[in-house]
């Protein structure tokens, strides 16, 4: 799942009406704009009953797919297309998320425990392992990076991006 923003805080993820993505709804919480987060089940069989899924910072995301486009233009055996999975392998619940949110914004996030969503999934995450060893890439930003480029993409656009 990408997370988090451009360090500049000029490029971030702006949802039009309600995000489905967890962290910018979490950071519309923290900027004020919603009451608080949804969590939506605390009874998986996780350490803290809440799903676990694999955040990637954006940067990360970003640097990942110019390595498979250099991957690819490499020369002699990389002409074929592959798929590499993109991640961090480490698994983060949505409990560690808006704590780690609330450790960058400097307060904690409001939340509250809501119905599991049907199809929902325990743990989901990624193995990136093929994408080290084939392109040589590997995510170098950490969820402290991704909260703390989300909060400031967040407070320098706390209503989104302005619509013309």
């Amino acid at each position: 799942n990408p997370a988090g923003a451009h360090p500049s805080g000029k490029m971030g993820e702006d949802p039009d009406g309600v995000p489905n993505n967890l962290m910018p709804f979490v950071a519309q919480v923290a900027v004020g704009r919603r009451p608080h987060v949804t969590i939506f089940g605390n009874d998986y069989d996780t350490p803290d009953g809440t799903g676990i899924r694999d955040y990637l910072h954006v940067m990360d995301l970003a640097d990942g797919h110019v390595a498979a486009l250099r991957h690819l233009d490499g020369g002699k055996g990389h002409s074929k297309l592959n798929v590499f999975n993109l991640g961090t392998g480490t698994g983060y619940s949505v409990i560690d998320m808006i704590e780690a949110m609330g450790k960058a914004v400097g307060r904690p996030i409001p939340h509250v425990i809501g119905p599991r969503r049907p199809g929902d999934v325990t743990i989901y995450m990624a193995d990136p392992t093929r994408a080290k060893e084939e392109m040589g890439w590997e995510a170098t930003r950490n969820l402290d990076d991704m909260c703390n480029d989300l909060w400031r993409w967040q407070t320098m656009n706390p209503n989104g991006y302005l619509k013309e």
